[in-house]
Parts: structure tokens; sequence; C-alpha cells
């Protein structure tokens, strides 16, 4: 392996995934008491979190993000083997993760200044990061050179969409959200705010009163996205993003298909479940689609 690929647990890639591709992976902290912080994936499972949150509406979970420590835990060692660094880190619109990557490379660099390492700002996350780290990992499989790799990511990352509702507003509240994605609806009761995320940031683009209608939506605005941009998926890779409910996130996955048969030749999907960094903002029922241009399409 000419160079290792890292990203923080924003990812949201299963462990087995994340063994598979060989990446290496610095966790977020989750704490439920802002005392005790837990690292995502390794003290405390995606799925237990979420059953907290069921089991718990009341009390609202907190992250914290990878220490400059951590980075420094993490590089060091593929530095000391001479390994090239490609890390990958979410948004800096949600979270300092990449300043922490940034600060370990420089202090890295001091003591050993022939060190490579990149840090990428994603200007994306959850489960549009991991895909965009799993494009960065084909691109090093077919062969492409370091370089190449970084630029084939820069390229690709601004294409990345994700089109979501949650289950209901107290989250997105609570965590300082509402004000950027719905105002109108802060008190409205019953209404699910319908969200994209593009460029690290969310916008609104309408609500629902059912999660019903919710999900439709979602289906006409990834119609609609496709239309708009010119292109068809079958240029991208599609995911289902969910919480909790995974039953849900099938249903909604063959909800997908039926509606992408009649604008391209997409026959399969994968879910991914949506991790503790966004999870605590968006409540424990996100429901969504990402997508992101295939790097060599």
């Amino acid at each position: 392996m000419a160079f290792q690929i890292i990203t923080d647990s924003s990812c949201d890639l299963s462990t087995d995934l994340i063994k598979e591709k060989h990446l290496h992976v610095v966790p977020f902290y989750i704490s439920f008491d802002e005392e005790n912080y837990f690292k995502e994936n390794e003290e405390i499972q995606v799925h237990e979190f979420y059953q907290r949150m069921v089991d718990h509406p009341e009390v609202f979970p907190k992250t914290s993000l990878p220490s400059v420590e951590d980075y420094m835990d993490a590089f060091i060692p593929y530095i000391k083997k001479g390994t090239d660094i490609i890390c990958i880190c979410i948004t800096t619109k949600f979270s300092g993760s990449y300043n922490s990557a940034c600060t370990a490379k420089d202090i890295i660099l001091e003591d050993s200044p022939e060190a490579k390492i990149t840090v990428i700002d994603a200007t994306v996350n959850t489960v549009l990061q991991g895909i965009l780290v799993l494009e960065a990992v084909r691109m090093q499989e077919d062969g492409l050179e370091y370089e190449q790799v970084i630029a084939g990511i820069q390229r690709i990352k601004t294409t990345g969409r994700i089109i979501f509702t949650v289950g209901n507003m107290d989250y997105l509240i609570h965590g300082g959200r509402v004000g950027k994605v719905m105002k109108v609806a802060v008190n409205a009761l019953k209404i699910r705010p319908l969200i994209i995320l593009k460029e690290g940031e969310i916008f609104p683009f309408g609500v629902a009163r059912s999660r019903h209608k919710s999900i439709q939506k979602l289906l006409d605005k990834t119609k609609a996205h496709f239309e708009e941009i010119k292109e068809s998926p079958d240029n991208y890779i599609i995911v289902v993003g969910y919480g909790y409910d995974y039953e849900e996130a099938e249903m909604f996955r063959e909800e997908l298909l039926k509606s992408l048969k009649g604008y391209s030749n997409i026959t399969d999907i994968p879910i991914f479940q949506i991790g503790a960094m966004i999870g605590v903002h968006t409540g424990p029922y996100p429901l969504g689609i990402g997508l992101l241009r295939r790097y060599d399409k």
C-alpha cells in the first residue's frame, strides 16, 4: 500500500467495511451527561447510542471532536513506517476535526519534515463522507497515484448531496441547527423539515406533515436534482442513510429504487447507518439519500 487513508468516525462506515478497506478511523466522542465521554464505535456502538436516545428522549447527547493528540496517535505509526497519509475529515462547518488533524500534521512535520500528510476538508459528513472515503479507496485500488487521488477527491466532493428528513424538530432545536433549517416550523407540532446538505451546509427545501409525505418529497427532490444538473443517476453512487429504524430504511430503499427505475438503470442501493456526530442533531429517526458522482464518471 503506497499510502494510508485515514478519516474520522463521521464517515459512518461499518466496522466490517473499515477492516475490509484497510481504513484507519479516528473516533469522535459521545457523552450523555457532559462528564463521561466514550469513543464512538470503540467504547460505545451506534446502535447503543440510538437505543439510549429512544429510551431516554429527555436526554440530549453531545459529541466532542477528536483531539490533536488523537490524530497524532493515528498519524505517527504510519510516518514511522514511511507510509504517506491522506486524511479526509468532516466538513469544517460542523466540526473542528479538520483543524485538529492539521495541527497534528504541523507538529509531526516539525520533527519529520520528510513526512507526507494531506488533510482534506470533505465539505460533507455522515454517509456522504463515507462514500467519498470509499471512492478514495477505489481510486487507490485502481492504481491511481497519491496526487491523483487527492485531485480526484477534490473534484468529486462538491457533487455530494444529502437529502433527508427527521422524526421531529426537538434535536435540531436543542442543537442550534433549527435556525438554519426551518425557523417557521420551530413551534409547529408534527411538521417535519426537509433538508438538503451541499457544500458543507444545510438548507431547507420544504416541510411535510407526515412521514409518508416527507418520504415522497425526498424522492421528488432527488429526481428534480438530477434534472437540474442534467446528469444520469447512473454516474453516481447513491445510498440510503438511517438512524434507529432499519426496517423503515429497507422500505424507503424499495421506494427509492421504484422511483429511480423511471430515470436510471440502478438496481441496488446500500444502506448505511447515520452515526452519532449527526445523530445528536437529527434525533433517532433521520432518513435520507446520499449521492456522490463516481470519480471515473
